[in-house]
């Protein structure tokens, strides 16, 4: 049997702050090492944090002096894969024996444009790759760019087949097929969606990809958001993000919350076993998928990554 302990925080970055946010990724991550988790997943944008309620000065036709400046602060508060930023998330990875995927506004660092991405980190390897939202939601196209299909990444590691995408990329069947064809078994979807009708969305994956679906998103509040950006947001609710972290079987049970209105974590072990006996009656990439009659062309999307070392189990 091949059984994974894993673990997904719901809380809140230091807002627009790179260095304080990856100092809490660094202590939540030892806590939950030591509790024997071996994969742990942070939200959406958790660093430097969602900007939920941020407009950046752009209407249509126009850009203002300060929403560019916003810009600028974002942009540089943002994570680069090629700096030292990338090294330390590597050494914490490597210290506790744990996979790490870290939902990031990650800066290119040869273009300078953003992406909502996340990444893949591997206590032996490393930084396994990223994931760029290929179609950011609505006025999230202000800030983000979009990827192409080489950022649909997927990964085969010791604890299994990782893959999965982010929030609203979830609505679109084609990506998750691009999953799905890869024979993703743990799927991973970090959002900064906290509807009740998300919770639909995560039972429905499971169900369709025949796999474990881990969803999870910030619990964040206005009184968290720096004095200094209070008047961006005068317009929020206090909880401006309740929440809604899920983990769901490849049956589609609900294994773990969904958790609303309050920090924490979920931690739940997966029996990947569960994954070829779901597959009794339905499997989308299996003798359900009527080849003959449908075929799925994803450009330029990768073969899954293998990891090069054999990580040893906890």
């Amino acid at each position: 049997m091949m059984k994974t302990k894993v673990c997904l925080i719901q809380d809140s970055p230091v807002f627009f702050d790179k260095t304080k946010t990856l100092e809490k990724v660094e202590e939540l991550t030892k806590k939950y090492a030591k509790e024997g988790c071996e994969l742990i997943v942070f939200p959406e944008s958790f660093v430097p944090g969602y900007p939920r309620g941020f407009n950046f000065g752009a209407t249509i036709g126009s850009r203002t002096l300060e929403g560019r400046a916003l810009y600028n602060e974002y942009h540089q508060e943002s994570f680069d894969t090629e700096s030292d930023d990338m090294k330390k998330m590597e050494r914490l990875s490597k210290t506790q024996n744990v996979y790490l995927v870290i939902g990031v506004t990650e800066k290119d660092s040869t273009s300078g444009s953003l992406y909502c991405s996340m990444l893949y980190i591997s206590p032996k390897d490393g930084l396994l790759g990223v994931h760029r939202k290929i179609k950011p939601t609505g006025t999230e196209r202000i800030i983000w760019a979009e990827a192409a299909g080489e950022h649909l990444t997927t990964f085969q590691t010791k604890i299994g087949k990782l893959g999965g995408l982010i929030c609203w990329e979830n609505y679109m069947p084609l990506a998750r097929m691009s999953m799905y064809s890869k024979g993703v078994e743990i799927y991973i979807a970090p959002t900064a969606d906290a509807r009740k009708e998300w919770t639909a969305t995560m039972v429905h994956i499971a169900l369709e990809g025949r796999c474990f679906v881990l969803g999870c998103n910030q619990y964040f509040t206005k009184r968290m958001v720096p004095e200094k950006y209070q008047k961006l947001v005068v317009d929020e609710p206090e909880v401006m993000c309740a929440g809604g972290s899920i983990i769901v079987s490849p049956l589609g049970k609900i294994i773990a919350g969904p958790l609303f209105n309050s920090s924490g974590a979920l931690i739940a072990e997966l029996d990947l076993d569960e994954i070829s006996a779901s597959k009794l009656d339905f499997d989308v990439i299996g003798h359900y998928a009527r080849n003959d009659i449908f075929q799925l062309n994803v450009m330029n999307q990768p073969e899954m990554t293998k990891e090069k070392h054999s990580p040893s189990k906890k």
